[in-house]
C-alpha cells in the first residue's frame, strides 16, 4: 500500500519541485547538455568533468524527477534519511532566488526509471545537447504496464521511447550511438543536427590490472582505472562534446575520477584485489564487466553476482544470461547473493561449477563465506545488488578506501546493520 501511494505521489510532488527549478533555470540560462541512457552516465559525466573542468556544473549525485530540480535549486541532501523531506518543502521557494552558478554549462545526468520521466525532465531541462549511448533493460518492472496495455511490442521499446523525449526537446546536438538499433528507431523524434558514434572507431582495447587503454582513431588514450570496453563510445562523446564547446581537449583524461562502485580496484585482506562493481546492475552493465574482468591477466580469479534488481517479467530471462555469462567465463569460483540470481542461476551454475559455486541469501552470510574460504591472491569481482559495498568494506586492507565505496550516506548505513554489515 505504501508503495502504491509513493508511485502515485511521485510526479505531483516532483511537480512542486520541479516549479521553482524551472524559474531559477530562466534565471540562470545556462547552456544544458544532457547525459542519459541505461547505463554509463555516471562515468561520462566524470570524462566530461576530466574536459571542462570549472567551465560547467555538474549533477553530481541528481539524476532523477527529484534529485535534477535538488541540484538545480542547491538542497543537499546528506542522509536521504525521511525526516530531510520538511525542510526541503520548506526552503524550496526561497531557494528560487538564490546565487546562480557563474559557470554557464550545466551537464546534467538524467534517467528514466519509469513512464513519464523522460517528458518530465526533457521539459524541465529544454537540453541544448543530448548525449545517448547506451538503452537496455534497466527498471523494467516499471515499464510492464505499456507492454500489457499493448502500447508496446517489448519493454525494450518502452524504456527506448521513453528516453526519446530528450532528443525531441533537444535543441542543437544530439550526439548518439549509432550502433544500437534501439536508439536509432528514435532519431527520426530529432530534427536538428547529430554525431554518431560507433565502436568501429575503436581499433584496439586492453585492460590489465594498471588500467585501461583505447585506441580510438589511431589515438591512444590511458587510464590508470579499470574500464570495461564500451567506455570507447564516452571518450569519444566526451571529446565531441569539448569540441563543441569550443574548448581545448586533454587527451591525456588526466583529471578523470572513478565514479564509486564501478569497477574500482582495492586492495583486500589476504593479499587480495577486489573489483568494486556493485553500485547497479543489468545484464548490459553486468556483461561489460565480466568481459573486462576476463581480460585481466590474474590467476585465481572468483566472482560474487547479487540479484539484478527492477527486471520485472524479464527477471528470469535475464538472470539466466547472466548464470550463462559466468559459466562461459570459467571462474575458479563463483558466490551468489539472493533470490533472484538463486533462483534463475543457480541450476544452470551448478552444471558447470558443481561445488564451486555456493549461493547466499544475505551478505553478511557472504562475508563469512569470503573471509573463512579465501586462501590470499584472488582477484574477486563484485557485481550486483544487495549491499554488496558493505561486503566490499569488511574485506578492504585499508579502511580508509570505504570512503571510496557507493552509498556512503546515513540511510545506507543503517540499511546495512539490519543486515549485520
Amino acid at each position: 500500500m505504501f508503495q502504491k501511494i509513493k508511485n502515485f505521489l511521485y510526479f505531483p510532488l516532483a511537480h512542486y519541485f520541479r516549479f521553482f527549478a524551472k524559474n531559477k533555470l530562466a534565471r540562470w540560462k545556462p547552456r544544458i547538455i544532457v547525459v542519459t541512457g541505461s547505463s554509463g552516465k555516471t562515468t561520462l559525466l566524470h570524462l566530461l568533468e576530466a574536459q571542462l573542468g570549472e567551465k560547467a556544473c555538474y549533477s553530481h549525485h541528481a539524476n532523477s524527477s527529484y534529485g535534477i530540480p535538488f541540484d538545480i535549486l542547491g538542497h543537499s541532501r546528506r542522509t536521504l534519511m525521511f525526516y530531510e523531506w520538511f525542510a526541503l518543502f520548506l526552503k524550496t521557494p526561497f531557494l528560487t532566488f538564490s546565487k546562480v552558478p557563474k559557470q554557464k554549462i550545466y551537464i546534467v545526468e538524467a534517467d528514466c526509471d519509469r513512464p513519464g520521466e523522460g517528458k518530465f525532465l526533457s521539459t524541465l531541462l529544454a537540453p541544448e545537447v543530448t548525449i545517448w549511448l547506451s538503452s537496455s533493460r534497466t527498471h523494467s518492472m516499471n515499464f510492464d504496464k505499456l507492454i500489457d496495455q499493448g502500447k508496446f511490442k517489448n519493454v525494450e521499446e518502452a524504456i527506448t521511447n521513453e528516453y526519446g523525449y530528450f532528443l525531441e526537446a533537444t535543441g542543437k546536438l544530439a550526439i548518439v550511438n549509432s550502433d544500437s538499433e534501439l536508439i536509432n528507431k528514435q532519431l527520426p523524434r530529432y530534427q536538428a543536427k547529430k554525431i554518431e558514434i560507433s565502436n568501429k572507431s575503436l581499433q584496439k582495447y586492453e585492460v590489465s590490472k594498471g588500467g585501461s587503454t583505447f585506441k580510438i582513431n589511431n589515438n591512444a588514450y590511458k587510464f590508470k582505472f579499470l574500464l570495461p570496453e564500451a567506455t570507447s563510445y564516452s571518450i569519444l562523446a566526451a571529446l565531441t562534446l569539448t569540441e563543441y564547446v569550443n574548448l581545448p581537449p586533454d587527451t591525456s583524461f588526466q583529471k578523470f575520477k572513478m565514479p564509486p562502485g564501478r569497477s574500482s580496484i582495492f586492495k583486500g585482506i589476504k593479499n587480495t584485489i577486489i573489483v568494486d562493481s556493485s553500485y547497479n546492475s543489468n545484464f548490459e552493465s553486468a556483461s561489460e564487466i565480466i568481459n573486462m574482468f576476463n581480460k585481466i591477466g590474474a590467476g585465481k580469479k572468483w566472482a560474487v553476482a547479487g540479484d539484478m534488481l527492477e527486471q520485472g517479467k524479464e527477471e528470469e530471462e535475464e538472470h539466466k544470461k547472466l548464470a550463462n555469462l559466468i559459466v562461459a567465463s570459467n571462474y575458479e569460483r563463483v558466490v551468489l547473493l539472493g533470490p533472484r540470481i538463486i533462483g534463475h542461476g543457480l541450476e544452470i551454475l551448478k552444471k558447470h561449477y558443481g561445488d564451486n559455486v555456493v549461493a547466499f541469501m544475505f551478505p553478511g552470510e557472504v562475508l563469512d563465506y569470503l573471509k573463512d574460504n579465501l586462501a590470499g591472491g584472488e582477484m574477486i569481482l563484485f557485481k550486483g545488488a544487495r549491499f554488496l559495498e558493505g561486503v566490499i568494506e569488511n574485506l578492504l586492507e585499508n579502511k580508509e578506501d570505504a570512503a571510496k565505496l557507493a552509498r556512503r550516506e546515513k540511510v545506507w548505513e543503517i540499511r546495512r546493520r539490519k543486515w549485520d554489515l
